[in-house]
């Protein structure tokens, strides 16, 4: 009993993590939550998928074998003292009751009969049965019975327990368990077409049990589904193909998703004509025991169309790009000795036309919609990819609206954002019109000289022209070094030309010129524009340190390209979850037996009257008992006894 109950205990911890941790995620999922240690550690213990794990279907089966033995030892005696009366109690026995009182009747002049039907009335009044029993002094012996229901409490609570696991079991997936044990089927790993996918890693129309998902873009159909299994998956087949027809979500002002239902229709060989249902969530279509539940909702491959700038080139024009989710692109000019135009793979992952972000300063503001974004990754030739989210309208972040990107090179690390002032138009075009200036050595004499003319005036003379001469050759020198490699590289020169006395000097020299140079590179690319001059305000030195900023990061981008989403042509898929499960009823009615069980052992009180009429002493003895002598019994008998007392005089 005490091995049961801990058994019982542990099956409870278990479902509690299997309830409060998501299971079957991707482990990549878990190793970015845990770290790898621990979830080396949760991966042994099987947390990752606790309802199908060795350990607890083993937990199942010993609860219903021991459990069923338990009920087959013990349910005769039970049902025996359920239906039994105890008639057989002898005076003895009854006298030794703490519970007991004997009443004279000597004096009384009702008949020995009477008495006796005031007192089987007493107990049918009270909700007792009886039975009479004659004893062989003459004397006659009443024994009654009331809660001994309480006693089904016990078959019931037990027969819950055998009808729970065993619900579980059926859930178990013991088949595939049995089969992968045996060799004669493995989890598939490799990222490879379904159709490609061999025999050995598919589940059969007949498989008793399982929980896949599919995903269904709208205009599509499938007839598999896909069972997540440990750091793989399995491919299960369906008696029946599911076609989605729309899928339609509702979002609230803020943007967030208030509710998603699909049309789908079923066609199935066995049926004349198709079925065709709208499932929403928590209202699933059940055909041939597979239930079909509304589960999520993702992208179906959008169709999408970029501007690719080319960060660190000289031109301020960008070339276009057309691609797909969960399509590949090629972008640059294929394998040149520079690894900065090289070819790199774009992998289309992800398009959100909704984001909900609170972009307060302190985060207690409210939560707003700030449009779509798209993920992706760029790998190079040698298979290292870095991963890419950028949103296709610019953000408002304290005040000023910036151009997002944020790039990070593994799962585990945070994104780390690139922000990109918008100019008067609320485009990039300022800024890369901007950035190609800064790179154009060509350009750098023209900011020069400008700069000359204001900072050293327009003197005579050949000491003057000297002077002008050397801050020309200055500000060509800086520039040459910003473009390098922004204030990193400009640190770099600083720390190793300047000695460290004169260090905090020169950086504060250096990072005024260079303003001043941005400033005047700023007013060049609107001039090439033919638009009107900056005015030199604090908005606009705020503007050309944002940009400068931004230039400076540019060189920790990790990539020579900025894919900036122009426009798109949204197609959603539905997210469907398929479930089987043979085992759901008997939980169902296992869990109701165990409700009814608990109730009856909880507050059902078994009690028991015996009655003895005794005509030679003219004496009646009164004794009662009950599985559960506390204050309410103590109460029960004082009454009764006095009750009794008040009928017989």
């Amino acid at each position: 009993m005490r091995f049961a109950v801990s058994m019982l205990s542990v099956l409870g911890i278990a479902s509690i993590i299997g309830t409060v941790l998501k299971q079957n995620e991707p482990y990549e999922n878990y190793i970015i939550k845990f770290g790898q240690f621990w979830f080396s550690f949760f991966e042994k213990l099987g947390l990752y998928d606790v309802y199908h794990s060795g350990w607890f279907l083993i937990i199942l089966l010993f609860l219903v074998i021991s459990t069923s033995l338990c009920i087959y030892r013990n349910s005769p005696l039970m049902v025996k003292e359920w239906k039994t009366f105890k008639e057989q109690a002898t005076e003895k026995s009854l006298k030794a009751f703490s519970h007991q009182h004997t009443y004279p009747y000597a004096s009384l002049e009702n008949s020995q009969e009477n008495i006796k039907q005031q007192l089987l009335a007493f107990l049918k009044a009270k909700g007792f049965t009886y039975k009479l029993k004659s004893q062989a002094d003459g004397s006659e012996l009443i024994a009654a019975k009331a809660g001994t229901h309480q006693r089904l409490g016990y078959i019931f609570t037990h027969a819950a327990i055998v009808i729970i696991c065993f619900g579980g079991l059926l859930d178990g997936n013991l088949p595939f368990k049995v089969q992968e044990m045996l060799g004669h089927k493995r989890i598939e790993t490799l990222d490879i077409p379904e159709s490609e996918v061999p025999a050995v890693s598919r589940l059969g129309i007949h498989n008793p049990s399982f929980r896949a998902n599919m995903t269904l873009p709208e205009g599509m159909s499938d007839n598999v589904a896909f069972v997540r299994v440990r750091d793989g998956y399995l491919v299960q087949d369906l008696p029946f193909r599911i076609a989605l027809k729309d899928f339609r979500i509702e979002h609230y002002a803020t943007g967030q998703p208030k509710s998603f239902e699909s049309d789908i229709v079923i066609t199935d060989p066995d049926l004349k004509e198709p079925i065709t249902r709208t499932i929403s969530v928590n209202h699933p279509l059940i055909h041939k025991g597979i239930a079909i539940y509304q589960s999520d909702f993702q992208d179906g491959g959008t169709k999408l169309s970029f501007k690719v700038w080319d960060i660190f080139a000289k031109t301020n024009q960008p070339s276009m790009l057309e691609g797909a989710i969960f399509q590949k692109g090629i972008l640059g000019g294929g394998g040149t000795a520079d690894k900065a135009n090289q070819a790199l793979k774009v992998e289309y992952n992800d398009f959100r036309k909704f984001n909900i972000i609170n972009l307060s300063a302190d985060g207690k503001g409210k939560p707003q919609n700030v449009g779509p974004n798209i993920t992706y990754k760029l790998r190079d030739a040698q298979g290292q990819a870095k991963e890419y989210v950028n949103y296709m309208q610019p953000l408002q972040i304290d005040g000023k609206h910036y151009f997002i990107s944020g790039m990070r090179e593994t799962v585990q690390d945070d994104f780390q954002y690139l922000r990109i002032p918008v100019d008067d138009d609320f485009s990039l075009d300022g800024f890369m019109h901007f950035k190609a200036v800064m790179l154009d050595e060509s350009k750098y004499k023209e900011i020069a000289s400008r700069l000359a003319k204001v900072a050293v005036g327009k003197g005579k003379g050949k000491d003057s022209s000297a002077v002008q001469t050397q801050f020309e050759d200055s500000v060509v020198q800086i520039m040459r070094t910003f473009a390098m490699g922004g204030y990193n590289k400009v640190a770099q020169v600083i720390e190793k030309n300047v000695p460290e006395a004169e260090r905090e000097m020169a950086a504060k020299t250096y990072i005024r010129m260079i303003n001043l140079a941005a400033f005047e590179a700023y007013n060049l690319a609107r001039t090439l524009d033919k638009k009107p001059l900056l005015v030199n305000n604090a908005q606009t030195q705020t503007l050309i340190q944002d940009s400068l900023n931004a230039f400076s990061d540019m060189f920790f981008y990790g990539a020579p390209y900025y894919l900036q989403l122009d426009q798109f042509e949204h197609k959603e898929a539905s997210g469907l979850q398929l479930t089987k499960s043979p085992g759901q009823k008997w939980v169902y009615l296992g869990s109701t037996l165990l409700v009814l069980g608990i109730f009856a052992m909880m507050y059902i009180r078994e009690r028991r009257i015996w009655l003895t009429l005794k005509p030679a002493s003219q004496q009646l003895h009164f004794a009662m008992s009950s599985n559960r002598k506390n204050l309410d019994f103590e109460q029960e008998f004082n009454l009764y006894r006095e009750q009794i007392k008040h009928l017989l005089t």
